[in-house]
């Protein structure tokens, strides 16, 4: 298809350099500096996709990110397939690929249009209304059938092959927007010594000035002038400057979010080059200079192909060289309606009319376009439309006299005002106010370091804008400490200013607010009259402003009819939340390296790979991989578990403990600290000894808990559930830097520096004497020493309620110690075991692994901890321990049960096998195993006033049958504890 709606010269685009697209398999012909929605007008296509709900027709509406229609899929080589892409950021390149999406069979002929004819039945909320008394139907049916027909492209069938970056920055100023404002902020900031960063969405600088060809500033024409100010900052180390770069979230703290695309507009991108780039800006001072959109008109058949912002035609023509139309019209209620129609007329294409709804238009521009032999319709407003795939023919009513004419034209200007682009600031918590003057929202109180300037601000006249801009850059670098001089005010040469006023929304029942999610006139009105009055209700009951739209075209006119339904003023109404991210960022973009193996990092133990070569089963426990059991030839799960539970028992056995949380705690106060920290006495533990101790939280439940090892007076090695390693340490150093911050102290986890080995069972001490010095060492001992030359740290505790040792040693010693030690183990007939006997083993001992026998609600007494603490003056969550609650008879307190047969963990104790609807469960069962040393099912729980039931009968009711269980005692297994010595 040839480029019939090129002209012949004019716009920046490389008119040396052409090159080839396809659009749904259609090649067509652009040049070097189209993006692809302007290349497609080039070529004399409006019909890029169909809407949302009804699937009707839409062509290209703007000519920026605010785009509701031209969204499309592309493809490139090497299975990169990217969905709902915006055709006018898409910039060409050779090859190119491009698919219209959200239609069956094709494009011209949609099926899915069928939608349109049954309107009446699916307005707004129909689907709360209609499908959601039904959940098991909507899950089934109408959810699959609803996501079918709509939606807005398909997500890619294969895994993303590119990669992507991650960068965090800081500056004194952050400019915003590379147009006259943002320049001219960027350029005094830099001036003054300010280390600037300034960044644009678009492939190049200068925002509105790229379509100006008037204006002249500082002598020179507006794109000279552009170059000559990027030159300067690209010349200067202390300026970073980003094109392709969308800042789409703002943060607290002056901390901002930019997506960089590097690579998407090159046909054979460097494989090194990251797609895209996230940057993490911490910016002293902000200046957000995010220009303003051109507003859409609302009226019956407004959202026809050929119809387009007025803007966005002078765009097309004056930056790419190509006229969206040949017989053109044009719909206003602002003064940038007719400078669209005189720039349109300049290159050739036939204006019809301007039809301004103002019936007293500002006389300059009206002289001006009659002059040029432009016929002026004023008190005009549109009356409808008519067209299929494309716009042919425009109904406009007088005002006044109610005169009805009809207009052919194939492209259809409409130029509503402007609506600043708030949505930063906004996002950054300043305030709003509604400028009736002006009828849109403008900043008016910053909450943060940052200044808007130019068109975001409400200041729409050129030199006004590069004034506004140079204030700002100046202010921004002054607040970041930089010394500024005071700059001369920059000199324009352009056309008179422009004047505007917004009227009311139009109605029928095609008159699109929302174009991207198909909101109409009528559902808004629907809406309000079904009683959602507040902004917020509405938009969610009608999905007007939301998506990816997030306001931009939509909100000012959705707060008109709003405000006419409801007889309130637009300022009374307030304003919706803009949330993150202001255009649309890629998962890749967000994710950077956190992809694959590297999105959730799995962490294994030095002794992983000889685990494994044993043929070790492994199960994941929050970010590591353990070992679960150690089956041989035939076992099974149940049987590899029971026969390592009785080895241990019996002999010995070796277990990897090196995911415990691990933190050396030194310092003249370490002991004080840390006898705040826990509930147990630590301040008066005798160095060589080990304690058992509870961390609690300030509501005085338990936490966490561990083993606190006294190395010398000022040292301590404490370690922690290998889930709360991190939370600990970050609970300890809260306190340490922020409540006791004269207390001397350091914290210093050395998870991963210590490997632990535990060795236990009788035959223990055999296993460690002939390679350590064991003699001597008593129960909760601790003993640095030396083992076959590498230096070691003993540790004589047990979790399994037999002789015990817990061996630290240096994890790069960590394998070959295993190794000496499971053959050590082996041959005195003992085996390595894994986390599920572990398990079982604590259990028959009923000791309580936290986050299992705890849930955030249980307290050291509840687990028969009472009398701890008691003597200690204070820790952290004494007080809440006092509290009357805490001491309730019927807290749920740890016990043991006996069941008949085998329970689950989480079901329900009750006093009867089949309780009534509504009775309260007496607890529940925390863990539930198979006891080899028993030979029966045991379980531990938390019941009710539990010590006080010990010997009674209950019941676990299960879909099977009631379970009768005997309240015991939690510990099995050698409650008196003589095995600890072997």
């Amino acid at each position: 298809m040839s480029q019939a709606f090129r002209t012949a010269r004019g716009g920046s685009v490389e008119r040396w350099s052409p090159v080839r697209f396809t659009f749904d398999g259609k090649e067509m012909g652009g040049f070097s500096g189209d993006t692809l929605a302007s290349a497609l007008l080039a070529n004399g296509v409006h019909l890029v996709g169909r809407s949302f709900k009804y699937h009707r027709p839409r062509g290209i509406l703007t000519a920026g990110t605010e785009e509701p229609n031209a969204l499309v899929r592309v493809t490139r080589a090497g299975g990169r397939e990217t969905p709902n892409l915006r055709a006018t950021q898409v910039e060409l390149y050779d090859g190119l690929r491009a698919e219209s999406q959200n239609n069956y069979p094709s494009l011209a002929f949609d099926l899915g249009g069928v939608a349109g004819l049954a309107r009446r039945l699916l307005p707004a909320g129909f689907y709360y209304k209609t499908f959601m008394p039904s959940l098991g139907a909507w899950h089934r049916v109408f959810e699959p059938a609803i996501r079918r027909a709509a939606g807005l492209g398909f997500v890619p069938g294969r895994a993303d092959p590119d990669h992507y970056a991650n960068r965090y920055a800081y500056c004194d100023v952050l400019v915003v927007g590379g147009g006259p404002a943002g320049l001219a902020a960027a350029r005094v900031a830099a001036s003054s010594g300010a280390r600037v960063i300034l960044c644009d969405e678009q492939t190049r600088f200068g925002g509105s000035l790229l379509a100006d060809t008037d204006a002249r500033i500082e002598g020179l024409q507006a794109v000279d002038w552009v170059d000559d100010v990027l030159r300067d900052l690209r010349g200067s180390d202390r300026v970073t400057v980003l094109p392709r770069t969308t800042a789409f979230g703002y943060f607290a703290d002056n901390f901002l979010a930019l997506a960089e695309r590097c690579a998407d507009h090159l046909a054979d991108p460097d494989p090194v080059q990251p797609r895209e780039r996230l940057w993490q800006v911490r910016a002293k001072e902000v200046v957000l200079a995010t220009g303003a959109i051109e507003r859409p008109l609302v009226f019956a058949g407004n959202d026809r192909p050929g119809i387009m912002l007025a803007d966005a035609a002078r765009i097309y023509l004056n930056r790419y060289g190509v006229r969206a139309g040949s017989t053109a019209m044009v719909l206003t209620t602002h003064d940038s309606g007719y400078r669209a129609a005189l720039d349109l007329q300049a290159s050739g294409v036939r204006i019809v009319v301007i039809a301004d709804a103002r019936p007293g238009a500002d006389a300059a521009w009206v002289e001006r376009a009659r002059a040029a032999g432009i016929r002026v319709a004023l008190g005009t407003v549109a009356e409808g439309t008519a067209g299929y795939l494309r716009v042919h023919t425009v109904r406009t009513r007088h005002v006044e006299t109610g005169r009805i004419e009809t207009h052919s034209a194939d492209l259809v200007m409409v130029a509503g005002g402007w609506t600043p682009s708030v949505h930063l600031f906004s996002q950054s918590r300043g305030r709003l106010r509604f400028d009736a003057a002006l009828g849109c929202h403008v900043p008016d109180v910053s909450a943060q370091c940052e200044r808007s300037a130019g068109g975001c601000r409400g200041v729409f006249h050129l030199a006004a804008v590069l004034q506004d801009g140079q204030q700002a850059g100046e202010m921004a670098a002054r607040a970041a400490g930089a010394s500024v001089q005071a700059g001369r005010r920059i000199q324009v040469t352009a056309a008179p200013g422009m004047t505007g006023s917004s009227v009311p929304p139009g109605d029928g029942p095609y008159a699109f607010v929302d174009f991207q999610n198909d909101v109409t006139v009528n559902d808004i009105s629907l809406a309000v009259r079904e009683g959602f009055r507040g902004v917020e209700h509405v938009k969610r009951y009608t999905t007007v402003g939301m998506a990816t739209d997030q306001g931009k075209l939509s909100n000012i006119n959705a707060l008109g009819v709003i405000a006419r339904e409801t007889g309130r003023s637009i300022a009374e109404l307030g304003l919706t939340s803009f949330r993150q991210p202001y255009t649309p960022v890629t998962f890749g973009t967000l994710a950077g390296m956190s992809r694959g193996d590297l999105f959730d990092p799995l962490r294994i133990t030095p002794m992983h790979a000889l685990a494994a070569a044993d043929g070790a089963v492994f199960e994941d426990v929050g970010s590591w991989r353990r070992a679960l059991y150690f089956p041989r030839r035939g076992e099974n799960r149940a049987a590899a578990v029971a026969r390592e539970c009785r080895t241990v028992r019996a002999s010995v056995g070796i277990f990897d403990g090196s995911t415990l949380g691990k933190i050396e705690v030194t310092g003249r106060d370490a002991a004080e600290f840390l006898d705040r920290i826990y509930m147990n006495a630590l301040r008066n533990l005798l160095v060589g000894k080990c304690r058992y101790a509870i961390m609690l939280t300030e509501a005085g439940f338990v936490m966490d808990d561990g083993i606190v090892a006294r190395l010398s007076e000022n040292k301590f090695h404490v370690t922690t559930t290998t889930g709360g390693a991190a939370r600990v340490l970050g609970h300890m150093e809260d306190y340490r830097q922020t409540e006791w911050a004269a207390l001397d102290v350091w914290l210093t986890s050395v998870t991963e520096q210590w490997a632990v080995i535990a060795v236990q069972g009788p035959r223990a001490r055999e296993v460690l004497a002939p390679l350590m010095d064991v003699v001597g060492l008593p129960h909760m001992g601790v003993r640095d020493g030396i083992m076959r030359g590498v230096p070691t740290r003993l540790l004589r505790v047990s979790f399994t309620g037999e002789l015990g040792y817990e061996v630290n040693i240096p994890a790069d010693y960590a394998a070959a110690t295993w190794t000496l030690l499971r053959d050590a183990a082996i041959a005195q007939g003992g085996c390595t075991y894994g986390t599920e006997a572990m398990h079982v083993l604590r259990a028959e001992k009923g000791f309580v692994i936290v986050g299992q026998e705890t849930d955030g609600t249980v307290t050291p007494g509840d687990l028969g901890f009472s009398a701890l603490g008691q003597a200690k003056r204070d820790f952290i969550g004494k007080r809440s321990l006092s509290l009357p609650d805490m001491r309730e008879a019927e807290r749920l307190q740890l016990v043991g049960l006996l069941p008949d047969r085998a329970l689950e963990e989480g079901a329900q104790i009750t006093a009867q096998p089949a309780p009534p609807a509504g009775t309260k469960a007496l607890g529940h069962v925390t863990s539930a195993y198979y006891s080899p040393t028993l030979e029966r099912p045991i379980a531990l729980a938390v019941l009710a006033d539990g010590r006080a039931r010990h010997g009674e009968h209950l019941f676990v009711p299960m879909p099977d049958g009631a379970i009768q269980v005997r309240v015991v005692a939690p510990a099995f297994v050698d409650p008196e504890g003589k095995r600890l010595d072997g």
